[in-house]
């Protein structure tokens, strides 16, 4: 029982409500709860742009995670895959009340809150979602332009919708702790949850910091970082990393579900993204091990501060939340083709 206690006194209240899933919930600040491990859903990008969803190339990964107990699911507008996500919670058999289903306000949204939200719920066929998050706090206009919407009055809006019972919880993605500081000293309901990256190579450690003190919530997008990752432009480590391979023998793990476990004994929720049966189940077998003070202090040394996800082609918007660089990097959004 030594990593329940563990996972108690570093992620936040734990409560014992019973949802069939093999992540136990915490509860968040305003009361709900919510699992400690989630699917992730967006499948990323290729030489085109963002990757076009087949057919049932996202329902059905939800379905299996669902039924590998899974409770926690993670979609977004920008994902345009809400519908299959909807679809394969339906063919799960898994009650909706069981399930925690997160999904994002577009950036070509923020002015029409309520509108995107209700148009979000259509495509999940449901009635509510249980955590409604500002995708980014840049903002676009129709034509793809800059729109300097004040992420404020968009928070004002996602009040209305947690109001309403549109979304049980609200909360907040890809901010900074300057624009947090902002937000808290001027909203009526606090963020419940925060989701950034989070990984080996990206620690996030004034953030986490920023949120245990404010009772926010921290779930970890890309939790593997750069593990997969063919390029040498990221830092090490990668799944062949030899003191993770050893790590991960010594627990009877993989190399992944180290990585997993690493963020959850530091209080992170994440939420992997897989499409493969097998591997959807291997990333939440993790908690029936707890990595060592030593081994934890191991993994902490493979931080750089560097970013998977780091759209500087977005970074002359007022409200860009991160690092700036010299030459923003070419818009991942569009083919190769019409890159300058």
């Amino acid at each position: 029982m030594r990593h329940w206690l563990l996972i108690t006194a570093i992620a936040g209240v734990m409560c014992d409500q019973q949802d069939g899933g093999k992540a136990p919930r915490i509860t968040l600040n305003d009361g709900n709860t919510m699992p400690i491990l989630g699917l992730g859903t967006f499948l990323g990008f290729d030489e085109n742009g963002q990757k076009q969803v087949k057919e049932n190339e996202v329902a059905l990964p939800v379905t299996w995670a669902l039924n590998a107990g899974y409770r926690l699911l993670d979609t977004a507008s920008a994902y345009f895959n809400e519908d299959q996500v909807g679809l394969g919670v339906r063919k799960s058999g898994v009650p909706r009340e069981d399930v925690f289903v997160v999904t994002k306000l577009g950036s070509h949204s923020q002015r029409q809150v309520l509108q995107a939200l209700k148009a979000s719920l259509s495509r999940l066929n449901m009635t509510y979602v249980d955590l409604y998050l500002i995708h980014f706090p840049v903002a676009f206009k129709a034509d793809n332009s800059f729109d300097a919407v004040d992420y404020l009055d968009t928070w004002r809006s996602m009040e209305e919708a947690k109001k309403l019972g549109l979304a049980k919880s609200i909360g907040i993605s890809n901010f900074n702790i300057t624009q947090m500081e902002r937000l808290l000293a001027n909203c009526k309901v606090k963020p419940a949850v925060l989701q950034v990256e989070v990984n080996l190579n990206l620690a996030q450690m004034k953030v986490l910091e920023f949120a245990k003190k404010h009772n926010i919530a921290v779930m970890g997008y890309s939790p593997f970082g750069s593990l997969f990752s063919t390029s040498s432009k990221p830092p090490p480590p990668r799944v062949n990393d030899p003191t993770l391979v050893g790590m991960a023998k010594k627990y009877g793990k993989s190399v992944p579900q180290i990585a997993l476990r690493y963020l959850v004994q530091k209080g992170v929720i994440p939420i992997p993204k897989s499409i493969r049966k097998e591997k959807i189940e291997e990333n939440i077998d993790v908690f029936d091990f707890e990595l060592s003070s030593e081994d934890m202090g191991i993994l902490a040394g493979f931080n750089k501060n560097y970013r998977v996800v780091w759209p500087t082609f977005w970074q002359d918007h007022p409200y860009y939340p991160f690092e700036r660089k010299d030459r923003p990097d070419p818009d991942i959004f569009k083919p190769k083709s019409s890159k300058q």
